[in-house]
């Protein structure tokens, strides 16, 4: 089964598995509505037209073409805990989130079930089965610029062996060489560069529309706890925010934490903005756990270059460590993956120890 969202990266990864001489059936998921979700203009994915382009791309390959409605899915383990992850003063990452629960839990076992023996998806991956440690492995993509092993670190040894990325040894503009040779309409597609469910970035609108909540106005504070103004809802902000505050300050003001409970913001000097520590829980290991005091490289988010670290604690569902050096703007709710070289050791969800 092919995971087709009606994009290049899916229908030229569904072309290269029928070379391969596969039996393919190509597969859309309905997530959602885009008249019913978004707020403005259509959200980037998921309309009548995404879905009539993998059908006319599945056409062409002349395979079958299924649409599965995967709403209630998307919504209750995508859309919901986005929403009460801001709601908690989190930052969220869905895209990990859909990787987990939808297309390798939802979709995949729809796959399953129709007795297919892959899911075959477009992300820029690559697995590899470790004869020396008995289990599959999860490596970067080919090329660095698109590599999303970082949203898959949540993979599963099962989900790994039934799981076929082809596009992991391609370079971006190769997989485009490939779709205009073969005549796809959508080979100069735009590629979306946001959540593919909120508009334009728009995220507290779009969760206050989808909740009909109102968020109430908290206060600025600053390192001593002292008002400095009010805020307009806390899920209106990031950690790192310096734009869009509208507090007068001699010098620039940032995002450093945000307190749900107490509906507080902390703002202070960029300085205050840097850690070199942080630590994240439902981990999920897909090398075998390190020891303590085993030198890594870490991620906090998706585009950041990855940062040399040591770990200095360790459990089966949670991993604390130390960088080489500050950095800026560690947020609670992201994601903490963990690499060696090339290897994905693991992954987790970066959280508020105190």
């Amino acid at each position: 089964m092919i995971a087709m969202s009606g994009g290049v990266d899916s229908s030229v990864a569904a072309y290269l598995t029928k070379q391969l001489g596969f039996d393919c059936i190509g597969a859309t998921m309905k997530l959602f509505s885009n008249e019913d979700i978004t707020v403005g203009k259509s959200a980037p994915c998921c309309s009548l037209k995404d879905t009539d382009d993998a059908n006319g791309v599945a056409y062409r390959l002349g395979i079958p073409h299924h649409v599965f409605n995967f709403a209630y899915d998307f919504e209750s383990m995508v859309i919901r805990r986005f929403i009460e992850a801001y709601e908690r003063g989190y930052t969220p990452n869905p895209c990990v989130d859909c990787n987990r629960y939808v297309k390798f839990g939802a979709l995949l076992s729809k796959a399953m079930e129709l007795s297919c023996d892959f899911l075959v998806t477009g992300h820029y991956a690559r697995i590899e089965w470790d004869g020396e440690r008995s289990r599959f492995s999860l490596k970067k993509a080919l090329d660095d610029e698109k590599d999303q092993s970082y949203f898959l670190y949540s993979m599963t040894q099962d989900q790994l062996a039934h799981a076929l990325f082809p596009l992991g040894e391609m370079r971006k503009k190769e997989v485009k060489d490939v779709a205009l040779t073969q005549g796809f309409l959508n080979a100069q597609k735009r590629e979306s560069q946001d959540i593919c469910f909120i508009a334009d970035g728009h995220y507290a609108d779009f969760i206050e529309q989808f909740t009909n909540k109102t968020y109430e106005p908290g206060d600025f504070i600053d390192s001593d706890g002292k008002p400095l103004g009010k805020h307009k809802g806390i899920i209106r902000y990031t950690v790192g925010q310096r734009k869009g505050l509208r507090i007068s300050s001699p010098h620039p003001l940032y995002v450093c934490a945000k307190n749900a409970r107490h509906n507080t913001i902390a703002l202070g000097d960029e300085k205050m903005l840097y850690s070199t520590t942080t630590a994240a829980d439902s981990f999920n290991w897909i090398r075998p756990k390190p020891a303590v005091a085993t030198r890594i490289i870490a991620k906090t988010r998706y585009r950041q270059t990855g940062q040399w670290a040591t770990v200095v604690s360790v459990g089966d569902a949670f991993v604390r460590i130390e960088f080489d050096e500050p950095q800026r703007a560690v947020a609670y709710g992201q994601a903490l993956v963990l690499y060696d070289g090339d290897f994905v050791i693991g992954g987790g969800t970066i959280i508020n120890e105190d």
